[in-house]
């Protein structure tokens, strides 16, 4: 940004170079002092070209005290200089100075920053990711079969008739960047129908809600176009919240577009679904990261030149193909880490004082990125897709899968605690009376987790999960139990009440009512034929054990 500010300023590349490089980069008001030090006295010698520094935009950005008429000394139009350059952009911001005091110092003024062909005005505050995301449905990475020619949206933008819809994915997948691109898309079909208003439910209230209903009203009366209204973290909102948009959905008033990272079946309300197309973004691969990181770097408008100083940028294969297969398929992720690796080598760069290239090495992208990034969320959808795979491969006996899902839950930070119950159940539901010391195992792994706790804990779980895998499998007390309840609850009428002569007597009045009465004590004698079942129940089967050919054991 400050190199563009000496540029503008008439500053010849060079020269801006090398005052940035001798004070630091960071300062535009220090950077101009350098140069006019330089120049004060113009001489071949002090022209990087060997010729005599000219100042022809000068006059726009520097006003002098002197030159300013003593009636007006604070307004830069009245200053002579205005009378022969055109004045300053509207945008421009006054540039605070440090010393000597101000009225000795000519004031700079930074220009206003450049526009894309989108409307959309590129600050370099703007993280990287930010600055690139696409801004139509071309443009769009790794969701081929979501946005093909033939598909629901392609279809809608072409007709201008875009419906309401649910976009559901992980992280980094372009959950946001595809609701701004469908608005600029269908508005690029021949006729501006739709105006995009975004929201986040982690930040807004109802009350913002529904002044973006009454806005959208008025907007279509006034205008005849209609309102997309985005909602990202849609799954945050509460069922009364999510019914807000029932009436306006319904009626036409808004196009709604909701963003998620949660399963929809579980947290948005049924009847906001009914009106609303759930789409599901793929996680993106390895290749598609790839291009998106590539692209960054050859951007020269909005790309990774723009997040650092008065420097190109050349990033090295190794490092790009690191960020592209460690960011788990998170795009948002690779490219903040490639914005930290490019800072990391600019500053090693400057601390060198010379205008070489800052050079992205794989040791850079390593630094940034830290650790393999994993897409975990203890209480979200992956959560429960994990749990699954480890109980299912365990199921299978299968030991390598399993302790492969084990250790993904346990580098995604899940609690050992967790899996351990979990791995209880399991001894119990899929081993049962195949290994009863399954059992024993599983109980034994928790105590062992519960005294040690992670990191040490680690290698007692996967213990367990290994005998688990490869122990026999009997659901036979599983499947008893299921048919059991299902008699309970699906009796008709009430359930049976105990036969007398199973009940307790430990009363006079009880004995006379029959309790107890005729019930053999089978210490006594083993071999007595007497029935445990209500009548109806006589030689009813629940227990298949031993394990008949049906089961698993």
């Amino acid at each position: 940004m400050e190199m563009e500010q000496l540029l503008s300023m008439g500053f010849p590349s060079e020269l801006a170079a090398q005052a940035l490089a001798a004070t630091g980069g960071k300062s535009t008001v220090k950077a101009t002092e350098w140069i006019l030090s330089q120049t004060s006295h113009p001489h071949p010698n002090n022209s990087p070209n060997g010729s005599s520094f000219q100042q022809p935009k000068l006059d726009r950005f520097f006003h002098s005290p002197s030159s300013k008429p003593k009636q007006e000394p604070s307004s830069p139009s009245n200053s002579p200089t205005q009378t022969t350059t055109a004045p300053p952009p509207p945008h421009h911001q006054l540039l605070s100075a440090q010393t000597p005091p101000p009225s000795k110092r000519p004031k700079v003024f930074a220009p206003s920053p450049p526009s894309n062909p989108h409307n959309h005005t590129i600050s370099n505050d703007e993280p990287l990711s930010e600055r690139m995301r696409p801004r139509t449905i071309d443009d769009v990475i790794g969701q081929d079969l979501l946005l093909s020619q033939n598909s629901l949206l392609r279809s809608a933008m072409r007709c201008s008739r875009i419906p309401s819809i649910i976009l559901w994915g992980p992280p980094g997948t372009g959950k946001t960047s595809i609701a701004r691109a469908i608005v600029t898309s269908a508005n690029s079909q021949g006729s501006s129908s739709y105006r995009f208003v975004s929201l986040s439910a982690v930040t807004c209230g109802v009350k913002d809600v529904r002044d973006a209903f009454e806005d959208a009203r008025k907007f279509k009366l006034k205008n005849s176009k209609r309102t997309v209204l985005f909602l990202d973290e849609v799954h945050r909102f509460n069922k009364s919240q999510q019914d807000s948009f029932l009436p306006v959905i319904e009626d036409g008033t808004i196009v709604f577009i909701g963003a998620t990272t949660e399963n929809p079946s579980f947290h948005l309300v049924t009847p906001l679904l009914s009106r609303c197309r759930v789409l599901t973004l793929s996680p993106l691969k390895p290749h598609h990261v790839q291009t998106i990181l590539m692209r960054a770097v050859n951007d020269p408008d909005k790309g990774l030149s723009k997040s650092i100083w008065s420097l190109g940028v050349d990033v090295s294969e190794d490092a790009v193909e690191f960020l592209s297969t460690n960011c788990d398929g998170d795009a948002r992720v690779a490219l903040n880490a490639l914005e930290i690796s490019a800072a990391t080598a600019a500053a090693r760069v400057g601390s060198d004082g010379d205008l070489r290239l800052a050079s992205v090495a794989l040791d850079d992208a390593k630094e940034a990125l830290q650790s393999k990034h994993l897409a975990y969320d203890k209480a979200g959808e992956e959560h429960y897709n994990l749990i699954s795979a480890l109980h299912k491969s365990m199921r299978g006996s299968d030991a390598d899968a399993s302790i492969y899902w084990l250790v993904r839950m346990l580098e995604g930070g899940e609690q050992p605690l967790y899996i351990a119950r979990r791995l209880v159940r399991f001894a119990s539901e899929d081993v049962g009376l195949a290994d009863p010391l399954a059992l024993n195992q599983a109980v034994a792994c928790y105590q062992a987790c519960h005294f040690l706790g992670m990191p040490e804990c680690n290698v007692i779980l996967a213990q367990c999960v290994a005998y688990l895998a490869l122990a026999p499998k009997s659901i036979s007390v599983y499947r008893a139990m299921g048919a059991a309840q299902k008699v309970v609850r699906e009796s008709v009428g009430q359930n049976e009440g105990v036969p007398l002569h199973l009940r307790n007597a430990p009363t006079k009045l009880m004995k006379e009512l029959g309790y107890g009465k005729d019930y053999i004590y089978t210490p006594d004698n083993p071999t007595a034929n007497q029935s445990f079942l209500p009548p109806s129940l006589q030689g009813h089967k629940f227990l298949d054990w031993p394990a008949s050919n049906a089961d698993n054991g």
